[in-house]
């Protein structure tokens, strides 16, 4: 969500590479510092993590027990994965009266989903952030058609951002220093007032709060 690593060789703060934009040099922001000595006596480097937010943080595990750490072992599948179908879903959201739009956002149901890209999601399958999860499910806990749906809207998101390379708000660039281009694609997310791009709607986007996150949606044409 924030911050960043940059890389800097011999005596000086050089950075190998081009870079696009600059990487934050505020050192006060530098939490984490790895110090490499090169082979063949190219000398040193360090690869630094800058993080003004303190979003980020750093643990040491054994590789065999990654499965098993805390922060892994209760996340639910990736959104790009062969687990997240709409069956799937179904067995979490049956049942639950959450809006849609935080039962989505929780990492234990689908981790790496973030709040542009479930607001992006809900709009083309258009479903309503409001809407209680367990709407989308049968008396049988079967998925109805409108989760199919957003299952295929959420691959489709995360596809078309992992193509543009991502969301650049704020301080988010790529490891080298290229911005992402996917919040010229925004829909709704962000557009506050702005006209509905769903073919012959005619309303207008709105900002909703949940959970303390902004929603972005259209009333007319989210249900």
């Amino acid at each position: 969500m924030s911050g960043s690593f940059r890389i800097e060789e011999g005596e000086r703060s050089d950075q190998p590479g081009d870079f696009h934009h600059a990487r934050s040099k505020d050192e006060k922001h530098d939490h984490v510092i790895f110090h490499l000595q090169q082979a063949q006596g190219r000398g040193v480097a360090r690869v630094i993590y800058n993080d003004p937010r303190r979003f980020g943080f750093m643990d040491l595990a054994l590789r065999n027990d990654l499965d098993a750490y805390p922060a892994f072992r209760e996340l639910g599948p990736e959104p790009v994965g062969n687990t997240l179908d709409a069956a799937y879903l179904a067995g979490r959201f049956a049942g639950k009266q959450q809006p849609l739009k935080t039962a989505l956002l929780d990492q234990k149901v689908v981790a790496g989903l973030g709040n542009i890209y479930v607001c992006e999601a809900l709009w083309r399958s258009h479903l309503s952030p409001k809407r209680a999860a367990a709407t989308l499910v049968t008396a049988t806990g079967r998925p109805k058609k409108e989760l199919q749906s957003l299952t295929e809207a959420i691959r489709a998101v995360i596809a078309d951002a992992i193509e543009a390379g991502g969301s650049s708000l704020r301080d988010y660039i790529q490891t080298d220093g290229t911005l992402g281009y996917f919040q010229h694609s925004f829909c709704v997310y962000d557009r506050e007032g702005e006209a509905c791009r769903t073919p012959g709607c005619g309303g207008r986007v709105e900002r909703i709060v949940q959970g303390g996150r902004s929603s972005f949606y259209c009333h007319h044409c989210q249900k």
